[in-house]
């Protein structure tokens, strides 16, 4: 019985990997890695504190990215510790065009987003 457990455990644990690391493949044909936007704009997109201008460095590593792609694969995983909300201004900050209707994770771009 401990022997079954433990393949029904590995399994999962198998199936759940491949789900993030295909999720992460699709967020790589979007013009660029999801590590390098969280890295250049982590601290404009957290949950907690105010909605802040991007830097310049978040911004040019946002303006090599397809926004609505990277909305349409964004795992939700990683959307758990970020504001999507806070995600689509800075984009929108940058000059990036996120059309409204975008679904961007569990968030949807209003008609009339508000920067």
């Amino acid at each position: 019985m401990a022997c079954t457990t433990r393949i029904l455990v590995f399994v999962t644990l198998m199936l759940a990997s491949t789900v993030v690391l295909g999720k992460l493949h699709d967020i790589s044909e979007c013009g660029s890695n999801l590590l390098s936007v969280l890295e250049a704009c982590s601290q404009f997109i957290r949950k907690d504190g105010p909605k802040v201008s991007p830097s310049d460095k978040c911004c040019e590593v946002l303006k090599k990215v397809d926004i609505p792609c990277l909305c349409k694969n964004f795992p939700p995983e990683i959307e758990g510790k970020i504001s999507m909300e806070k995600a689509v201004y800075v984009a929108q900050t940058c000059g990036c065009s996120v059309p409204k209707g975008t679904k961007c994770g569990s968030y949807t771009v209003p008609p009339a987003a508000h920067l």
